[in-house]
């Protein structure tokens, strides 16, 4: 009876779903059309620790998915708009604290390929594998040097939180601020040609300048400093044992704001850019072949990155509450003789302030005026914050929640500012390469 029952249920399941005994193979093909491993599969889906055994229990045909699950299966898309077919680059990269592949997008456009990415955040890896096709490695601290494939450009906007004005600004003395020692054992290991990273312009003058040159000497090779006065600081065993070996790039480095590029968003970010001398022995003077890009001055507006919004949708509109405490704590902040409170804008404004990433929480940064339609104002939508971050239009910003559609734009980079940057950097490469050569 029990056996008649499971019978009549498998043919029930499989009339419901289409599948019948063909799901195994179906998932398997799925998975493997996406070019994941199981790992990436379940991590994809939003599964815990457990979820490849899940996934390989599936193709197993020991168990099926449920109805919700298999419908975000069907549902999953395997055309990447941004995914590099390129076979022939003339350089290789890889994008360490990937975030959603604002730094790896021009590199890629301008000819290189990227052989590896990492990227913690499980929602960041899925709008990274969303827009590349490519599902980005995890943290970095348990990834061996080793273990990553050779490349000439090592790129990483490594995570500013530790050295951000808005933060607690412990610098190195916060887990998130060691990560610098992570690129730096990498780039020990594998020594590339190159290397680009980035953070907020605040690292330049952390403990009073004090990070930013130990920072500069590590990359230089006239680090000084003892193991054991860095005891305290939190970083992996490798990361250290590194500290004790030379690098020998001459290095450079500069704040650049995004509105000197044609973006309405008044964001500064440092760039240090890296080029290794052990490599190019026969360039007698970097500054001879490289400067980092000088401002453009295109004229943009706030206009320019604006939506159609219907008048009748109020998802972005703030609420009358939240307005009147905004309102509030301006008139507090004003009281007080300081410059705090939301920023308000409108289509006519040349730029806004920097978006965070707790955008999502309440916009104040940046409102958009709607007081000629009678509203409050409203909060960027995401596709206009991927404006904001000179993002292309193809680039896919709904894989996620919106609050963590906020969060990502508000982390990443100004993609035009990058590939300013990029642009400079593989004309002094090819430069290099030809003197190297000579």
């Amino acid at each position: 009876m029990v056996l008649l029952r499971l019978y009549f249920l498998t043919i029930i399941s499989g009339k419901i779903t289409g599948y019948g005994g063909r799901m195994p193979l179906f998932i398997t093909q799925k998975r493997q059309e996406l070019g994941l491993s199981q790992k990436e599969f379940a991590l994809l889906l939003g599964m815990n620790e457990n979820g490849e055994r899940t996934v390989r229990g599936w193709e197993n045909g020991e168990h099926r998915p449920s109805p919700a699950r298999l419908k975000l299966i069907e549902n999953l898309e395997s055309n990447h708009p941004l995914k590099n077919n390129n076979q022939n680059p003339t350089f290789t990269f890889i994008d360490l604290f990937a975030g959603i592949g604002g730094i790896r997008l021009p590199f890629q456009e301008l000819g290189g390929k990227c052989v590896f990415s990492s990227e913690i955040d499980k929602h960041a890896q899925k709008t990274y594998f969303s827009n590349y096709g490519e599902y980005p490695s995890g943290d970095i601290t348990q990834i061996s040097a080793s273990d990553i494939p050779d490349h000439d450009v090592l790129l990483a906007g490594f995570p500013c939180q530790a050295f951000s004005q808005a933060g607690l600004k412990k610098g190195f003395y916060d887990t998130r601020g060691t990560m610098f020692f992570e690129i730096q054992r990498i780039l020990v290991e594998k020594r590339p040609k190159m290397f680009l990273l980035e953070n907020v312009k605040r690292l330049k003058t952390d403990k009073k300048g004090q990070t930013f040159q130990i920072i500069y000497d590590i990359l230089t090779g006239n680090y000084k400093g003892s193991l054991s006065l860095d005891s305290d600081i939190p970083m992996s065993e490798q990361a250290r044992e590194a500290l004790s070996k030379k690098l020998n790039y001459w290095v450079d480095f500069k704040v650049l704001r995004a509105t000197d590029f044609g973006i309405p968003q008044n964001r500064e970010r440092i760039f240090i850019v890296g080029f290794n001398k052990d490599y190019f022995n026969k360039v007698i003077d970097f500054k001879d072949i490289f400067s980092f890009p000088k401002p453009t001055n295109e004229i943009s507006c706030v206009g320019d990155v604006l939506e159609e919004i219907d008048i009748n949708d109020t998802q972005f509109t703030l609420s009358d509450n939240l307005w009147k405490g905004h309102q509030k704590r301006k008139l507090q902040h004003i009281n007080k003789g300081n410059g705090f409170g939301y920023s308000l804008f409108d289509a006519s404004s040349p730029y806004t302030n920097t978006i965070s990433a707790r955008y999502y929480k309440d916009g104040s940064e940046a409102l958009i005026d709607q007081s000629h339609l009678g509203k409050n104002p409203r909060m960027l939508t995401p596709r206009e914050c991927a404006r904001l971050q000179g993002f292309p239009e193809n680039y896919l910003v709904d894989t996620v929640s919106k609050a963590q559609a906020y969060k990502q734009f508000g982390n990443s980079v100004c993609v035009k500012v990058v590939k300013a940057v990029a642009e400079q950097m593989l004309i002094a490469f090819e430069k290099a390469e030809q003197i190297q050569n000579s």
